[in-house]
């Protein structure tokens, strides 16, 4: 069943698309860690990074209950290694992508996490940590604030992390149940 969905997320405009196994997802404390160094500029900033996201204690719970995944991928030819307009807009892409591939999974799969890379773009601001999130059902949280190190699950998963040089990827998943 899931191999229709791959395939669907590639017709949808993803690079790179393929199943997941939640079993494969490795929550890791020194991931949590480098969140709080704050290298994005997202910590403290936004409800889908930390401090504002559960412990990984929660989360590891949370990937237990679910049994498949899909991992999507949107991937950018830069014209340089120091072409971060690129990598700008490729970030935005993939994150309209993830959120627009929710709604197409949405029916199949009511209970569906989404987990970006990053922190959740749906707003242009985000209301953190002054009022509630607007739109918490479609808020996406970010894979590193779950723990997960983005190219361990790639890797696990049969997907590739690196496509070249001069290329940028930016890696998306969903967990289904």
């Amino acid at each position: 069943m899931i191999d229709q969905f791959v395939q669907k997320a590639l017709d949808f405009g993803f690079s790179h698309a393929g199943p997941m196994d939640p079993r494969t997802l490795e929550v890791r404390t020194e991931v949590r860690q480098m969140c709080a160094s704050n290298l994005c500029h997202a910590y403290g900033r936004s409800w889908s990074c930390p401090p504002a996201v559960g412990s990984l204690a929660e989360h590891r719970l949370t990937i237990e209950r679910y049994s498949i995944g899909l991992i999507v991928q949107y991937t950018a030819e830069l014209d340089d290694p120091y072409d971060f307009e690129t990598m700008q807009a490729a970030d935005r892409r993939q994150s309209r992508l993830l959120a627009g591939f929710r709604r197409v999974l949405w029916p199949h799969f009511p209970d569906l996490l989404a987990l970006g890379n990053g922190p959740c773009s749906i707003c242009k601001t985000c209301t953190y940590p002054d009022t509630p999130c607007r739109f918490p059902k479609l808020l996406i949280e970010s894979m590193e604030a779950f723990g997960l190190v983005v190219s361990d699950v790639c890797t696990a998963n049969g997907l590739g992390y690196y496509y070249g040089p001069e290329t940028i990827t930016y890696t998306g998943c969903y967990l289904l149940k």
